[in-house]
């Protein structure tokens, strides 16, 4: 077996995958293009069937398999789109397959798996992380002598997503000067650097984290694979404790530059995304798309494409997303007040500490019969960045002022949650 991708697989996965995957637009974004002056495309994998490339890696990894490891079974963990991949591939070549997840799955999730997979493939809930389901897995695997199809450390999983750039080449009608490609284990980002290194090397390619979860970027700086103990896994698609051993190589080899993006600007470009083009997609894909603003001034005039990776967003998470994209413009803020404890003061607050655009969206308050002065949490929505100053000066001058939140996270992290 082959240690490592190929363009020669990478070209044999594009016509396997042929009657599952959907040779997905890449689409010109005017937007993006008049706000970076250059021309920005977007390769829209989240008009997949299952709204997301993952289906390219586990129908190309499960069709390498033999007759008889497929007779005994396959077995995936997931808590997102490799196991709708998975579950898609299994339906469509008529073979069983078990996915483990974790326990806090969300419900939709589940039912998309169970859609996708129909008769032919079985879910096992169990533990509260995606490390916790792998294990599982593994252990069912050793015992019932099943293959595990791994969601990115696999040199046919790899060759699978490393078709989006075959695409990319032949759908662009000037050579991409660079290339915006999100990193999660980085089976994506290792295929598309086999294809872009061999057939564009031209082509810059920035892979792009989420600053919760640079696993990429800190074992690049470590100059070996580094497990990160906490990460933030608010961008679920792409925040994993450990990159895969073979993406790390690969990425260390040929990857031009590894960048972070923070939490909140990503729900922006969410936002942006649906309310400017009425695209849906996932915060792992809106991942690279908010991080091309960091290379404004090298992307001038230049061609330009971003890899939108999924569509899979549960709109339940809708209220988080807009929360942490105005905390990241500085446009909502949370503060301890304190209020005396006399009838009037909240009035007074309004009227003397609040300015006119100043909006409340978060109060809570016990009164203290026993005490002067009781506290309140408060959060306030502003309409520009600079008016948060005079709101500070007027708290404290009115002598409400107790504690700024914000650049708390343990106590701002217990209030959100």
């Amino acid at each position: 077996m082959q240690n490592k991708p190929t363009i020669l697989g990478v070209q044999k996965a594009l016509k396997l995958i042929a009657e599952v995957a959907l040779e997905s637009p890449l689409q010109f974004n005017e937007r993006l293009s008049n706000s970076f002056s250059s021309s920005i495309y977007l390769k829209r994998e989240d008009q997949q069937q299952v709204r997301s490339f993952k289906i390219r890696g586990a129908f190309n990894k499960i069709n390498s398999l033999s007759e008889s490891e497929l007779q005994k079974g396959i077995v995936c963990s997931s808590a997102g789109n490799h196991a709708q991949g998975f579950a898609f591939s299994c339906n469509q070549l008529k073979i069983s397959g078990t996915v483990f997840m974790p326990i806090p799955t969300p419900s939709q999730k589940v039912e998309q798996v169970k859609m996708f997979g129909g008769p032919h493939v079985s879910i096992v809930l169990g533990g509260d992380t995606y490390d916790d389901s792998q294990k599982a897995a593994l252990e069912h695997c050793k015992k019932q002598n099943q293959v595990f199809v791994h969601p990115f450390d696999d040199v046919d999983v790899i060759e699978g997503q490393g078709t989006i750039a075959i695409e990319m080449i032949k759908q662009a009608n000037k050579p991409l000067d660079y290339v915006f490609i999100p990193i999660g284990g980085g089976g994506l980002i290792s295929g598309m650097l086999t294809v872009f290194k061999n057939l564009s090397p031209q082509t810059k390619i920035i892979g792009v984290e989420p600053l919760g979860a640079p696993s990429m970027k800190i074992s690049l700086q470590n100059k070996k694979n580094t497990r990160l103990e906490k990460i933030d896994k608010f961008v679920d698609g792409a925040a994993v404790q450990r990159v895969g051993d073979l993406s790390f190589e690969i990425c260390q080899n040929l990857l031009d530059d590894c960048i972070t993006v923070d939490e909140g600007r990503i729900c922006q470009e969410i936002l942006d995304l649906y309310n400017k083009e009425g695209i849906v997609a996932e915060p792992a894909g809106a991942l690279s798309i908010a991080g091309i603003e960091q290379y404004a001034s090298e992307i001038k005039g230049k061609e330009v494409a971003a890899i939108l990776c999924g569509g899979n967003n549960d709109i339940t998470r809708t209220p988080e997303i807009e929360e942490r994209a105005l905390l990241h413009a500085q446009l909502k803020h949370y503060f301890i007040v304190r209020f005396p404890q006399r009838a009037g003061a909240l009035k007074d607050f309004v009227t003397n500490v609040l300015g006119p655009d100043d909006d409340i969206t978060y109060f809570e308050f016990t009164k203290k019969s026993n005490q002067h002065f009781a506290p309140a949490v408060l959060g306030v929505e502003l309409k520009k960045v600079t008016d948060f100053e005079s709101l500070l000066y007027r708290m404290k001058a009115q002598g409400f002022f107790g504690e700024y939140l914000n650049d708390k996270p343990d106590l701002f992290q217990f209030l959100k949650n």
